[in-house]
């Protein structure tokens, strides 16, 4: 792989070429971007996946849902359907993508929905929907739509400063495109990252924003249909470790025993039928543990022993600087919209 990228590099000058002059474009008002009266907040990064983007997404949800009626619109990755979407009763993770349709299941309060245009999605929600502010999952690229706020994530093991753009590396665009970012989140770090340490990849990122960085916590119990398990009596059981994510060694590094069967596979995976079968057989004399996007994947599928273990961010330091930012962004959007005016 590493000598194809390498033979692939005259591409890379290509597409790198393409890509600045289309954000040029944008930024100059040569392609109209269209803005919202209504609060936008876009989550997403300039790599290709595995910065985190739906655990920090529902950092947001939690922040703001007790307060406004909130929207979160996605392309719905993978998903087997066309156009816009709403979550409802009816749909599945195929028809609504797995990671929408994780969220709609944990914040059913919340609307989700799914657009490949998220310029048609949020009409589509305006049209139809009392809402308040949305919530834009992995569009930083989507630039017909100007967001009032860009969160960029960067992955602590796999920073954009690091990287190189497709398909030489895995930047979706050049690294010029930090510029768009109002706050800039660094994840997955280790939970005892030094204040050196974090000097460095600042200075390293060369923002004029404020950056901050998370970790991910696992939690303490595994969840099903048929209970809850402590995860420390978990981890002990011979097991099946299932996982289709962007990075699936963070995941299989705290479940795992040396007697576990690791079946890793491609992010936002479709199982297949004989997959299905190899699990369901798997699972009469093993539990079967997975992450939570997995989960809406296979639940229903897989018959018994089904399990996952959920997710959530931690800041490291200065979440109330870091939440204080989109409660202001927020606040002063929705008291100066007309939308909200009495």
């Amino acid at each position: 792989m590493n000598l194809l990228r390498k033979l692939l590099f005259p591409l890379g000058i290509v597409y790198w070429v393409i890509t600045f002059f289309r954000n040029k474009c944008y930024d100059w008002s040569w392609i109209s971007s269209q803005s919202y009266a209504i609060p936008v907040i876009a989550i997403g990064n300039l790599s290709v996946g595995g910065t985190g983007k739906t655990p920090h997404t529902e950092f947001l949800i939690r922040l703001l849902k007790n307060q406004y009626k909130l929207a979160v619109l996605s392309r719905g990755y993978k998903r087997k359907s066309k156009g816009f979407v709403i979550a409802n009763s009816s749909v599945s993770a195929e028809i609504l993508g797995d990671e929408s349709y994780q969220i709609y299941t944990k914040f059913p309060e919340v609307k989700v929905a799914v657009c490949e245009d998220r310029r048609t999605g949020i009409l589509h929600l305006l049209e139809h929907q009392q809402l308040q502010v949305i919530l834009l999952d992995d569009a930083y690229q989507h630039r017909k739509v100007q967001a009032g706020f860009y969160v960029l994530l960067t992955a602590y093991d796999d920073l954009f400063a690091d990287d190189f753009i497709l398909p030489f590396g895995n930047l979706r665009e050049p690294s010029i495109g930090k510029k768009r970012a109002d706050v800039v989140l660094v994840t997955k770090c280790p939970i005892n990252l030094s204040d050196k340490e974090k000097s460095t990849i600042v200075k390293k990122l060369n923002v004029n924003v404020d950056v901050y960085f998370t970790t991910i916590m696992y939690d303490e119990e595994v969840y099903s249909e048929e209970g809850n398990e402590l995860l420390q009596s978990f981890k002990n059981k011979e097991k099946v470790v299932v996982v289709g994510i962007a990075k699936p060694n963070y995941f299989i590094e705290k479940v795992k025993n040396d007697k576990d069967h690791i079946k890793v596979y491609p992010d936002h995976h479709n199982f297949t039928d004989a997959e299905i079968t190899e699990l369901n057989n798997w699972s009469k004399t093993h539990p079967i543990i997975t992450t939570e996007k997995d989960y809406v994947r296979l639940k229903g599928r897989i018959k018994q022993n089904l399990y996952y273990l959920p997710i959530k961010i931690k800041f490291l330091e200065n979440e109330f600087s870091f939440t204080n930012k989109i409660k202001k962004y927020v606040e002063s959007s929705t008291r100066n919209s007309s939308l909200f005016k009495k």
